[in-house]
């Protein structure tokens, strides 16, 4: 066996011409798949993988194993060999476990099930140490109105598995059973802090590890003792919720309950969840209302395999098997289901063009730019019983019904979205630097066509010339202090010792990096170190001068990433001109992330609160949980001089 082969070996898959055939084999307990590098097990009825052994090691956990939130098992079920391995070569083999709703909702996720078929499908190819999974829903008109609960892919892992990676700055040693000993129970059941062992001291919150779905295409856990890794490898977000800006939960160790309510006894099996419908972070809508005929494929994902001499090699591996993924979708094996092949999907191309005379100079950031289905009414219980339509619009960014396409651009605006099922699309383009996003209605994407839009014009909103501005708009609120950290639990119980006098912002002077603080929330007591209680209100003040007296109308513009605050005062020159208020609570801040469902607000004001020389701008969050604040993303003061002047705010 040369060393290229050896190599291939130690970090997965082999060359396709030298490893062996893939089989299945059936039983009255379900299927076994095989290629001699893998073997899974899937049981019947369930569709759930209750074994994955890798180069002679069981991956998974004795209890829990691979599962979707929502199977068919309350049904009778039909179970079936979908590619079968003799008909290939041994290059494939597929099996099905599907059941039919039958006036009872199918799953028991997390919000209960759903009134729709379910098909639970896992294949395995030649040479690969990975297995495949995916799943089928699908709503037919006439069963009743459903909506999903949270929906996701979960694996727990044997106890072997001591290190996770999530990205770059989180891949560490994750606690042992004698460090989660009489672990205290910090925030009601989510965050508890270590007591014993060598990581006495250190904070567990499984929202710790949330990330970016987009960028986050490889993530899991690996044995140090065995040096064998297991990961979640998604080659594409378009089966995912809230496109590319969307956080949820991606890995951790939660713990079993010991006696008490304040006490745990010893880590559960190490965990990893692929969600592709969530409620956190402002969550995502999945609801279908009678009449419908609707299915939605989710996956196929890869169940990814490997082993080398640390972690970081394996992640980097398994990232490399990711963009190989990457550019194999659509697969080209995947039949019998809603699922397009490439030569049935279109593109579409085209560039942005930034025109903003107020600041002319402007470059697009990080430019992405997407396809989503065109913003709807949520359906609801009363809008199926015919008592009005639902109230809520649904956009992209809380959308997991439908399937949306995002692909980055160049620094001169250039993109190309390719493999996009065909439809009427809404395109969609956010950038760093660009307060707001650019939209176009009505794209047409056809099979085989390739749909080029040419030069599509952004011109950002404008009410005014900018005063100053706080932040960069990019949808989060990591370039301010504590950014860099912003996972670590209890920040919120920290703000004030970093700012005892709250924060005091000079316009010219100041540095957001370092003067603005991550979070706005109420003052917690000193004594609280739960998270659980009261604190009292904060001001904010930003301090700036004016050459002279200004007229018309003034606005400030606040982009933002975190609320969970009822409402933000706003005041010039202590004179208060309106809240922030009435948007959506998207629990970033006790959730330990830097941003959620982003959201923007206005408030306008007269511009005779302003006056010549200095000003102040003092933004205040009420007494309440200590939680309940705001995180920025971005502030920028306007002035329109020729607007008439608008003496009642306006805070949308």
């Amino acid at each position: 066996m040369s060393l290229v082969l050896l190599t291939c070996i130690a970090y997965g898959s082999i060359t396709a011409r030298a490893a062996p055939p893939v089989t299945v084999a059936e039983d009255a307990g379900g299927f076994t798949l095989a290629n001699g590098i893998v073997t899974a097990r899937i049981t019947r009825h369930s569709g759930n993988l209750t074994s994955l052994v890798y180069r002679g090691s069981q991956l998974l956990a004795a209890r829990g194993g691979g599962y979707w939130s929502h199977t068919p098992a309350s049904v009778p079920t039909i179970e079936s060999v979908t590619i079968d391995p003799t008909a290939n070569g041994g290059d494939r083999a597929e099996v099905s476990v599907r059941g039919t709703y039958a006036g009872r909702p199918l799953g028991s996720g997390p919000g209960g099930g759903v009134a729709a078929d379910i098909e639970i499908r896992y294949a395995l190819e030649r040479g690969l140490s990975g297995v495949y999974t995916y799943t089928i829903l699908h709503h037919r008109p006439e069963y009743p109105f459903t909506a999903i609960g949270e929906a996701r892919y979960a694996a727990k892992l044997d106890d072997a598995f001591d290190w996770m990676t999530v990205d770059a700055r989180r891949s560490f040693r994750m606690p042992t059973a004698s460090d989660w000993n009489h672990g205290i129970v910090m925030n009601m059941k989510e965050a508890r802090l270590l007591t014993t062992g060598e990581m006495k001291g250190r904070v567990e919150h499984k929202y710790d590890y949330s990330a970016v779905q987009f960028d986050t295409p490889a993530f899991g856990w690996s044995s140090t003792a065995k040096q064998i890794g297991f990961w979640f490898v998604n080659p594409t977000i378009e089966y995912l919720s809230g496109g590319p800006t969307k956080l949820e939960l991606t890995a951790h160790r939660d713990a079993t309950f010991n006696v008490g309510p304040q006490y745990y006894d010893a880590p559960a099996a190490p965990t990893v969840l692929n969600y592709w419908r969530g409620s956190h972070y402002g969550g995502a809508s999945a609801a279908i209302a009678p009449g419908e005929d609707w299915t939605k494929v989710v996956g196929p994902f890869l169940i990814y395999c490997n082993s080398g001499p640390s972690p970081g090699a394996m992640w980097r591996d398994a990232l490399a098997r990711a963009a190989i993924e990457a550019r194999a979708w659509p697969y080209g094996w995947v039949s019998g289901v809603d699922y397009p092949h490439r030569p049935e999907r279109g593109a579409v191309s085209g560039r942005i063009v930034l025109k903003d005379p107020v600041a002319p100079g402007a470059r697009l950031g990080h430019l992405l730019v997407g396809l989503a289905h065109p913003d709807y009414a949520l359906a609801t219980v009363s809008s199926a019983a015919g008592r009005g339509p639902g109230q809520e619009t649904v956009d992209w960014q809380r959308d997991a019904k439908f399937y949306q396409f995002w692909s980055r651009g160049d620094g001169a605006g250039r993109f190309t979205i390719p493999a996009v099922r065909p439809g009427v699309y809404t395109l969609h383009a956010i950038a760093d630097g660009v307060l707001g996003e650019f939209a176009r209605t009505d794209v047409s994407v056809k099979a085989g066509k390739t749909l080029d839009l040419g030069a599509l014009i952004w011109t950002p909103m404008r009410t005014g010339r900018p005063l100053w501005e706080i932040g960069i708009p990019d949808r989060t609120a990591g370039e301010f202090r504590s950014g860099d950290h912003y996972w670590q639990w209890g920040l919120y119980l920290r703000y004030p010792k970093e700012f005892p006098d709250d924060v005091n912002y000079l316009v010219g002077k100041s540095d957001w990096r370092r003067d603005w603080n991550l979070m706005q929330v109420p003052r917690a007591d000193p004594a609280d170190t739960t998270g659980r209680g009261r604190g009292a209100a904060t001001t904010w003040t930003v301090s700036f001068d004016l050459p002279s007296a200004p007229r018309g109308r003034g606005a400030l513009r606040v982009a933002i990433a975190g609320m969970e605050a009822p409402y933000v005062g706003v005041a010039v020159n202590d004179r208060e001109v309106g809240r922030i208020r009435g948007l959506v609570n998207n629990g970033a801040i006790h959730r330990d992330a830097d941003r959620g469902y982003w959201q923007e607000a206005r408030v306008d004001f007269d511009a005779a609160c302003l006056r010549k020389g200095a000003n102040t701008l003092k933004l205040t969050v009420p007494a309440g949980p200590v939680t309940a604040g705001i995180e920025y993303d971005y502030l920028r003061l306007e002035l329109d001089e020729a607007a008439e002047a608008n003496r009642r705010p306006v805070a949308p």
